[in-house]
């Protein structure tokens, strides 16, 4: 489908062996725009569990020849989908207009989301010659080969958040290990990403790429517990991520989980503290509205620079506009939905409620859409009772927590006392000191001056330890989570003569 420039309400259906197809009984349900909530985006198709069905067994039924592909011919095909996705400049600009009505983000996000998807594909097509050798042992007493091969069906299960970019962590990898997939969108975000998924489904044998949306509480479990699933990968809650691992083990189907984190950044006291730093500080706690899984959630600031950082991120959130996406000037678009404001919101006023000295900051052009959309305008808190639940849980909004340590093992201390361990990072100007904090975080990634998406190296492997997930994402790692070992041995001096 090919969206025009204009607004009207867009309608998505679920794509099954090859075919974009309405769910069973042509059920659908509506989405809003979390910036105007009156206002109807779309209708998105509502799955049942006999559409999950026949999506897997498409997908099943499509997996033997896929899987035969070398790795080169697999390269090919992820390298021509990354070639579509913004062959057409119309059609891009108008999915990235109707990502941003129906999710909120600002407008410029959107587009950068869309645009660099390709490049997620691209970076994976490159691994074909490293994934084509097999590493080989001589004997005695055998001569072995030690290869992978795919796992099957594997179902990507995709939070609203970053839809595309979090798409493109797990459907490249997937596809150039040799499976065939079975695509869940969040419910919550499901028009733009699933435009795009047919746009490369469309590029690929039937089979190959199957869409399915819906609500996860109609749908989830007949995805994740269908037996021909061979893997399931989700991003999203801790919550739903230990409901989907306990019912992933009915048929002890593997999982890659990247779920929640409250991620800590430590700001030493020779840290270089300039207006860039502060905009990057900014960046990795309020970009997306906060609603990224490895955005940065506490601050601890050697007590020596707190005041210095106290006022520098207050200035740079004091400059944010807040008000809908789509407005070149908006800096802070709406949470994505009413129950994740309530939440945010919640976190504030039990904060408030407790006497933590908070600073609502930002500057709000339109009052009255302010008011009926889901916005909250970004939130410090500042040296909070540690013990605030808008410290301890991930707050997934504009509200950040900022408190001074005295110690770097006091601040090792603090930052790695939570149930998560998903991102973290290390401002300093030392390099040793930089990589040596690093090293004692409990977390799956660390940046070095930054946090966030804008610190991402997509080369690397991406998850969490303790709650905040098993498995990694992106990178050579990312791919090898979606085959398994397979051992060849034969006498020695047989498979490999001298």
């Amino acid at each position: 489908m090919t969206l025009t420039m204009g607004d009207s309400p867009v309608e998505t259906h679920l794509f099954v062996n090859g075919e974009a197809r309405p769910a069973t009984g042509n059920r659908r349900y509506a989405l809003h725009n979390p910036a105007r909530p009156e206002e109807l985006v779309g209708h998105a198709a509502a799955g049942s569990p006999e559409d999950v069905d026949a999506a897997v067994r498409a997908a099943h039924a499509g997996y033997p020849s896929w899987a035969a592909l070398s790795y080169a011919e697999r390269a090919d095909h992820l390298t021509r989908i990354a070639d579509a996705l913004t062959a057409d400049a119309e059609d891009l600009a108008a999915r990235a207009r109707l990502f941003c009505r129906e999710h909120g983000k600002i407008l410029k996000e959107c587009q950068l989301e869309m645009a660099r998807l390709g490049d997620r594909f691209r970076l994976t097509a490159s691994y074909a010659d490293r994934l084509a050798t097999d590493e080989h042992l001589t004997g005695p007493p055998f001569d072995t080969i030690i290869t992978r091969q795919p796992r099957g069906v594997a179902a990507l299960i995709v939070p609203w958040n970053w839809p595309l970019s979090i798409l493109g962590a797990k459907l490249p990898q997937a596809l150039m290990a040799g499976n065939t997939v079975v695509v869940k969108p969040s419910s919550n975000s499901a028009l733009a990403p699933t435009l795009t998924l047919h746009l490369m489904a469309r590029l690929l044998p039937p089979g190959v790429i199957n869409v399915v949306t819906g609500a996860a509480s109609e749908i989830g479990d007949a995805l994740v517990t269908h037996p021909l699933v061979r893997f399931v990968n989700f991003t999203g809650s801790d919550t739903v991520g230990r409901h989907i691992m306990a019912q992933a083990a009915r048929n002890l189907t593997p999982v890659t989980l990247e779920l929640g984190g409250n991620d800590a950044a430590i700001i030493c006291a020779d840290a270089h503290l300039d207006a860039d730093a502060f905009q990057r500080m900014y960046l990795g706690a309020f970009m997306s509205t906060g609603q990224i899984c490895m955005a940065l959630k506490r601050l601890y600031v050697h007590r020596s620079r707190y005041d210095e950082v106290v006022e520098g991120l207050s200035a740079a959130c004091d400059r944010a506009v807040v008000g809908d996406g789509l407005l070149d000037e908006t800096r802070v678009g709406p949470l994505n939905n009413a129950k994740q404001l309530e939440t945010v919101t919640g976190l504030i006023e039990e904060a408030r409620s407790k006497g933590a000295d908070l600073r609502e900051l930002g500057h709000v052009p339109d009052p009255d859409l302010y008011a009926t959309g889901y916005f909250q305008k970004p939130v410090l808190a500042l040296d909070p009772d540690p013990t605030l639940k808008l410290v301890t849980e991930e707050q997934f909004g504009p509200a950040l927590p900022i408190l001074p340590f005295e110690t770097e093992d006091e601040a090792i201390a603090k930052a790695n006392d939570s149930r998560f361990g998903l991102c973290s990072s290390v401002w300093t100007e030392d390099r040793d000191r930089a990589t040596t904090l690093a090293r004692r975080l409990e977390a799956g990634y660390t940046y070095l001056n930054a946090h966030g998406p804008t610190a991402q190296d997509s080369r690397g492997p991406f998850g969490g330890v303790k709650q905040s997930g098993l498995g990694r994402n992106l990178g050579y790692e990312g791919i090898i989570q979606f085959q398994s070992s397979h051992s060849i041995s034969g006498p020695a001096c047989w498979l490999f003569p001298n």
